[in-house]
């Protein structure tokens, strides 16, 4: 008996699902974020302290609903209880709300400033040091010079002339916080312009900008990702100080500086709810993006080591 084959379609090989294709790289990755998370402890917790962080400033209000536009003063400087779990401050704000609000300006100042800060000096550091030469001397020169001037000083001039909105102190804080990221990437491009692939693709015809941003930029993806999570930090630590001494975006936006400032006025009142929690969260959340920063920096580190 003769057994009749069946033909195989197209269609039917297109129907098969993916999941035995996509199942072992999902895995694998699984796996590898399993190892990071077991061989870097310290950027684990940094990253769970990160992720906390942001549930508690944007979910946050969402569950403890509060007024942070209208002051009340039948309810000032109320001390923690029931239903104002920190308290309130001088003008009847409650604190618990207000460090919520404070949060979400902050980790989206910081984010934004420290993704601007990378952008511009990623560039700058690439086409300098693929170019090289005088172009490399002059730009390089440039960093240098904007080095000697501290960046607090800088914000401080722009916040005497003018009121800061976020969106321009995003703007500020990203031009005054790149010099760091182009000294490091251009110390990658040094050496990323010397490797093979660069120069085949140089002999292949490829354009000077389509190199440094198909072949240098993406090989220094490593330093970019650990300098811009420190450049989180950093960010929220200017705004936190801007902020302190009155110059961060004006009430009734709330801040953390801002909170840390208007509490110390307070401090020999007794009013401790009013300078611990502020002051707390910036430690908290700047410690927990250096400590994540600290660790994935390691993680290259050791992968090239390997490499």
């Amino acid at each position: 008996m003769t057994q009749q084959a069946t033909a195989v379609t197209p269609a039917d090989v297109s129907q098969e699902p993916p999941r035995r294709l996509l199942a072992p790289r999902a895995t694998s990755r699984l796996r590898a974020m399993g190892r990071w998370c077991r061989d870097h402890k310290l950027g684990f917790a940094g990253l769970v302290m990160i992720v906390l962080l942001t549930l508690f400033s944007f979910v946050g209000p969402l569950i403890y609903h509060t007024d942070q536009v209208h002051t009340n003063l039948t309810a000032v400087n109320l001390a923690p209880s029931l239903k104002h779990p920190l308290g309130t401050d001088n003008v009847g704000y409650d604190i618990l709300g207000r460090l919520m609000e404070g949060g979400q300006s902050s980790l989206e100042v910081g984010f934004a400033a420290a993704l601007l800060a990378s952008g511009i000096g990623t560039l700058w550091g690439a086409v300098s040091g693929y170019v090289g030469g005088w172009v490399d001397a002059l730009m390089m020169r440039v960093v240098d010079s904007a080095f000697a001037i501290p960046p607090l000083l800088l914000l401080l001039l722009v916040g005497t002339i003018f009121t800061p909105s976020v969106l321009e102190l995003i703007i500020v804080l990203g031009l005054v916080s790149w010099l760091i990221t182009a000294r490091l990437v251009r110390g990658d491009s040094l050496s990323l312009r010397t490797r093979e692939y660069v120069q085949a693709a140089k002999g292949a015809g490829a354009r000077n900008p389509r190199v440094v941003l198909r072949h240098v930029i993406p090989n220094a993806l490593g330093t970019i990702v650990v300098q811009t999570t420190f450049e989180v930090a950093n960010a929220i630590l200017l705004l936190a100080s801007l902020s302190f001494l009155g110059l961060g975006p004006a009430p009734p936006a709330a801040n953390w500086g801002a909170m840390l400032s208007n509490g110390l006025n307070y401090i020999y009142a007794g009013y401790w709810w009013q300078i611990y929690p502020a002051g707390v969260a910036i430690v908290v959340t700047v410690l927990a993006f250096n400590m994540l920063a600290e660790s994935v920096r390691d993680s290259f580190a050791t992968r090239l080591i390997h490499a």
